[in-house]
């Protein structure tokens, strides 16, 4: 059932503008997805996808469920929210000594994976989580190349070229682009250095003590496997760009974002290092509307009614999880149509304002 109370502005919102996705993607699968933007003979999927929901999505105050909309406990496909995941994981990594610094090069610890040419040898985690490594490879069958240009709804200074062509590459650490094939060298790189499925970590390390419950779950593309220690493991992407990637439920979202507005603590247990989680929502020195695969809100200029300290995980089909500390609330919002999400966030805001002397 659904629950509202002083939301139902916003709620009623979301539910008129819903993506355009079909809700099945073998309906019309012209229409749904985001590769069909890439160049051939990339645009086709690698691994599996799956029916979707109406919008849906919840908003928790101070740890409690609030509101609530379409089928909040349905485990759906959330696209590059997963890129927040690997940045957890990466801290997780970092707090078990599997590296020591994000600004040392990955090559340092992991050579023989893709870090080893003289431009890639600059290139450190902390690049990786700002996405301005300008990492140069193929990883696991896809160039790099396939997306440079690529556009996409919240970068302030989008691309001028066409998708798919080469771009002179510029050092590590001096240019910012949104890039999942680089994104999934890093999935590989943290893979590597846990030398155990990254689902599993993820599972073990956050999932389960912050409760998640829903039928969430994390694949890979069906040809992305390695082998390490004797042992073949999946190579999981950060989010669903050629399928597969990480499905899960609204409230299961809510959780992991209420972890991360708490520090990463919950329950007594610091699951993250909160000097890591606060890093994570730290601009980045080169695109200050971007932190560690999260997107930041300094100076209103992501959603001008949500607070200049709120951040998101963000992905493709209208997905927002949204940490607002002004009001220690977390939104989750899916399937939204994306050129929507200004006026969702404001009546949300407003709301939240609204109620905030309500206890």
């Amino acid at each position: 059932m659904d629950t509202s109370q002083p939301f139902d502005a916003a709620i009623e919102f979301a539910r008129s503008h819903e993506v355009a996705w079909p809700r099945d993607p073998a309906a019309d699968p012209a229409c749904w997805g985001v590769h069909h933007d890439d160049p051939p003979p990339w645009n086709r999927l690698r691994g599996p996808v799956h029916p979707r929901g109406p919008v849906s999505g919840v908003i928790w105050r101070r740890g409690e469920e609030v509101a609530s909309w379409g089928e909040p406990g349905r485990a759906d496909l959330t696209f590059s929210v997963a890129k927040t995941y690997l940045a957890l994981l990466a801290g997780i990594a970092q707090a078990r000594s599997l590296f020591l610094d994000a600004d040392e090069p990955v090559s340092a610890r992991l050579p023989g994976i893709g870090f080893d040419t003289a431009h890639n040898r600059a290139v450190t985690w902390a690049h990786l989580l700002e996405q301005t490594s300008e990492w140069q490879g193929t990883c696991l069958g896809m160039p790099d190349q396939v997306e440079h240009y690529r556009h996409v709804a919240h970068d302030p200074k989008p691309p001028a070229g066409l998708k798919g062509e080469a771009r002179p590459l510029q050092a590590p650490g001096t240019y910012w682009e949104y890039n999942d094939v680089r994104i999934n060298q890093l999935s590989l790189a943290l893979l590597h250095l846990f030398r155990r499925p990254l689902p599993e970590v993820f599972r073990e390390a956050v999932m389960d003590p912050i409760g998640a419950i829903d039928g969430w779950q994390w694949v890979g593309y069906d040809d992305a496997w390695v082998e390490i220690d004797g042992q073949r493991m999946p190579s999981v992407p950060g989010g669903s760009h050629w399928g597969a990637g990480v499905s899960i439920s609204a409230r299961d979202q809510a959780r992991v974002g209420q972890l991360l507005l708490d520090g990463g603590r919950h329950a007594g247990r610091q699951l993250v290092p909160q000097a890591w989680v606060e890093r994570m929502s730290t601009p980045c020195t080169i695109a200050p509307f971007y932190g560690r695969l999260a997107w930041l809100n300094r100076g209103g200029k992501l959603f001008a009614d949500a607070s200049e300290r709120s951040w998101f995980m963000v992905g493709a089909g209208g997905h927002y999880v949204w940490m607002e500390p002004a009001h220690d609330a977390v939104v989750v919002v899916r399937w939204l149509d994306a050129g929507r999400a200004p006026g969702f966030v404001s009546r949300v805001a407003a709301a939240l304002r609204a109620s905030a002397g309500g206890g």
